[in-house]
């Protein structure tokens, strides 16, 4: 079912915009993410010029991981100073990494690794410890800073996965408004039935946006309300949709079997959908997250994760756990509540803000 004013707010929109060139669906989704100000007199390219220069973005960024810096490695300078980097050191920033959740397999991996560089006299002061602790860090999250896979299907399908309670419809919300602004059309799908709450949710998204939202009833099928949505934009060559699920409990297995049929209905309408399986988790559930990851993970093959609460929380080194645990692509993180706290993960950044290093711009 679908809500009538929709087709009109579209139509009325359309009408009130000049025609604009719009970037490619993927020159936008493997670039930072960029909230301008939007003005009229404005090609879509020559409008996104970013609302916050680099320098005030990694400032922002390392400010909202300063809780899980501060556990990890604020005062080991002065906790060094003057110290050589024996066994009593590493075992200090083991302890260290294992309050900041980086996670048992993680930690023992960088302390062998910068035991033996100790051992080989490669490490002489806590400035060298430091570094190479940075290249280990960013060897793990390279490889998660990966491009989004290309499809030529249109609508592009995103679903959307997690539990209760970590930010999923708000970030599906940030999400439409980002690809909007960018001059791609999109539809949202209210597959949460659930809760009539999180409908609403998404509709209050929806039309704060001009964003067409397909639901049904409470309690409906959600997998019959996915495709709908996605017969929708087909009809009306919406570029993208965003699918909302459920936020099913990993351990609940009826559930999670209730995933796998929306995937299979998906696949009616296009055998390639959908062509992104995002998770939701929060970071700041440390240990449980990484539990959630591999869970859905192995139920729908999830293709990318989305970590939020990251300025919350102490626990930010589960980043790593997950990395090394599943090597997925990290698509976005989230480092507060405004919109443009939703940020495209950039390995380097992230590292570079958590050990409290100047970017280099």
């Amino acid at each position: 079912m679908t809500d009538p004013k929709h087709d009109s707010v579209t139509r009325t929109l359309s009408a009130d915009l000049p025609e604009r060139k719009k970037p490619g669906l993927f020159e936008v989704l493997n670039r930072p993410i960029r909230f301008p100000s939007f003005r009229k007199d404005k090609t879509f390219g020559e409008s996104l010029e970013s609302a916050e220069p680099k320098p005030e973005r990694f400032a922002r960024l390392r400010d909202r991981l300063r809780r899980t810096r501060q556990g990890l490695v604020s005062g080991l300078s002065g906790l060094f100073k003057g110290r050589k980097l024996d066994d009593e050191a590493l075992e200090e920033l083991e302890s260290r990494l294992l309050l900041a959740d980086v996670g048992v397999d993680v930690t023992n991996h960088l302390i062998r690794q910068l035991t033996e560089r100790v051992s080989r006299q490669q490490l002489s002061d806590v400035t060298a410890l430091l570094q190479a602790l940075r290249d280990e860090l960013l060897a793990i999250l390279t490889p998660c800073q990966q491009p989004w896979r290309p499809s030529e299907s249109r609508p592009y399908v995103i679903l959307m996965v997690g539990v209760n309670g970590v930010g999923k419809t708000t970030t599906i919300g940030k999400l439409a408004q980002w690809l909007q602004t960018e001059g791609h059309s999109v539809l949202l799908a209210a597959g949460d039935t659930f809760r009539a709450a999180a409908v609403e949710q998404l509709q209050v998204w929806g039309e704060r946006n001009h964003i067409p939202v397909i639901a049904q009833k409470s309690g409906a099928d959600a997998a019959s309300v996915i495709y709908d949505a996605i017969q929708a934009a087909k009809a009306r060559e919406v570029d993208v949709v965003i699918a909302d699920t459920a936020g099913r409990l990993h351990t609940q297995s009826n559930l999670m079997e209730e995933l796998k049929k929306i995937k299979r209905v998906m696949g009616k309408v296009d055998p390639t959908a959908p062509h992104e399986a995002l998770l939701v988790v929060d970071a700041s559930t440390g240990q449980n997250a990484l539990n959630q990851a591999v869970q859905f993970h192995e139920a729908v093959g999830v293709t990318g994760l989305i970590l939020t609460k990251l300025d919350g929380t102490a626990k930010g080194g589960i980043v790593f756990a997950i990395a090394r645990r599943l090597g997925l692509p990290i698509r976005f993180i989230g480092v507060g509540e405004s919109i443009e706290d939703l940020r495209m993960f950039d390995a380097a950044e992230f590292v570079a803000a958590l050990l409290d290093e100047e970017a280099g711009y």
